[in-house]
């Protein structure tokens, strides 16, 4: 096929759909053009900066005729960042561009015909996120800055005013940067891995109001490290927890693996659903918790769980929706590979009271094999929350061998979940599957599915 767009060369188009990533795309002589920005329904004058033998990609110079969902974005950083991509888009009709993304993933990979529901949104989508992550870095002109790394690079761009990060972490990130410059406190270097300051990290409990504020070094010690965490302690009162965490290994994970708790007890708590929850620094635990309550309540109502029934949660994080299905079921046996997160959702389990849960920390993979082919426990409901690449296949052949009646799936990668739910149509139906907007303005979205046994 010969190509018929050139790199650096003009043209009109019009925008036809929007892409997984809410990218526009067009096409000239059945050759697609993805172009960022873009919505569809609008005309574009657009210039090509990239072609390849199968697609292309343009960037806008003109639109010519605005669709009706466009609106003027709220964010001085917006384009840069690349954090919220669909800022330039009026909320309700991100809701819709998310339910058609599943749906078309769905078209394309299963032979059952399901309807995706409506994507369900936020109230208020501002100010979401309970945990904060701000790398460091230093500007042309020498000095320290604290930002968000621009879109698919390392370059920090100095923070002004995030819409969906917690204002209050925002202030505690600014104010301990001004303590960075006026002690001389050296920020670390990628390249040289010289330099001390790494990343601050806030997480706040949305309920409790309660701060953890955790100080990322490449290194043991920080100058001045008691009066920083005093005048932390006096500026803001609602802290109740400062951690250094050791990052000295060449990563890009942003938290090394030990913790030195500087005051507190290094966790804050929480409260989602009915149910409090200590939320540790290595610890996972849903970014935007007003979502993430509607997103277990829907999950948990979806499996129709019994007090005759035996549940497996695997991927259970710290415990939360296990402590939710708890409540209806008669066991429920989680499993989760960061240690630490187990450790916490033992603890979780104990500051509820709710006795019929039980955590094992371990690959999913191996301690689920171990529950089912050697313990010989089998579950009624299997619910899983798997990383974004999705479920192993021996996880998948355990779950088909014992055959639960249900099978709830909570996802966080539309394209893994319908290739995963393939693996099960056979043996199973479809029976619904749910967007909820996790991430309000981003092309992220959460899905839950629910099969039943044929």
């Amino acid at each position: 096929m010969k190509i018929p767009v050139k790199k650096n060369e003009q043209y009109i188009v019009d925008i036809i759909d929007n892409g997984f990533e809410g990218e526009g795309i067009a096409k000239i002589n059945n050759f697609t053009i993805f172009i960022p920005g873009a919505i569809k329904g609008e005309k574009i004058k657009i210039v090509i900066v990239k072609v390849l033998s199968s697609h292309s990609f343009g960037k806008i110079l003109e639109i010519i005729e605005e669709a009706p969902s466009r609106q003027e974005t709220d964010c001085k950083t917006y384009k840069r960042c690349g954090g919220c991509n669909l800022r330039h888009i009026k909320y309700e009709e991100t809701l819709k561009m998310k339910q058609n993304a599943v749906q078309s993933l769905v078209n394309k990979t299963l032979k059952t015909k399901v309807k995706v529901q409506e994507t369900i949104g936020m109230e208020n989508p501002f100010h979401y996120r309970n945990k904060a992550q701000y790398p460091l870095g230093i500007n042309k002109e020498g000095e320290p800055i604290i930002g968000v790394f621009a879109n698919r690079t390392h370059e920090v761009i100095p923070m002004e005013k995030c819409l969906i990060q917690s204002e209050r972490s925002e202030e505690i990130a600014k104010y301990i940067l001004n303590f960075i410059k006026e002690n001389n406190i050296s920020i670390y270097d990628e390249n040289t891995r010289k330099g001390l300051f790494r990343h601050i990290v806030i997480k706040v409990g949305i309920k409790t109001k309660q701060i953890m504020c955790i100080l990322v070094i490449n290194g043991k010690v920080i100058p001045k490290e008691e009066t920083l965490v005093q005048e932390l302690l006096k500026k803001f009162p609602q802290i109740v927890t400062v951690v250094k965490n050791i990052n000295a290994e060449n990563t890009n994970v942003i938290l090394g693996q030990e913790n030195i708790n500087l005051y507190g007890n290094g966790f804050i708590e929480d409260i989602l659903g009915e149910y409090k929850f200590k939320i540790s620094p290595l610890s996972f635990y849903q970014v935007n918790p007003i979502q993430a309550e509607k997103l277990y309540n829907l999950g948990v109502e979806m499996a129709q769980i019994s007090k005759q029934d035996t549940v497996f949660d695997l991927y259970c994080g710290i415990g939360t929706i296990s402590l939710f299905m708890a409540k209806y079921a008669k066991k429920v046996y989680g499993i989760e590979i960061v240690k630490e997160a187990v450790d916490m959702a033992k603890e979780n389990a104990i500051l509820n009271n709710i006795q019929n849960v039980e955590f094992f920390a371990g690959d999913v993979e191996i301690v689920l094999d171990e529950l089912i082919n050697n313990k010989k426990i089998v579950a009624d409901i299997v619910m899983f929350d798997p990383p974004r690449k999705g479920l192993d296949k021996n996880t998948i052949n355990n779950i088909l061998n014992i055959k639960p009646k249900k099978i709830v799936y909570i996802s966080c990668n539309p394209a893994t979940l319908v290739r995963d739910l393939a693996e099960f149509e056979e043996q199973y139906d479809i029976n619904s599957i749910v967007p909820v907007d996790m991430f309000p303005y981003t092309s992220h979205v959460e899905c839950v599915a629910v099969l039943n046994l044929k």
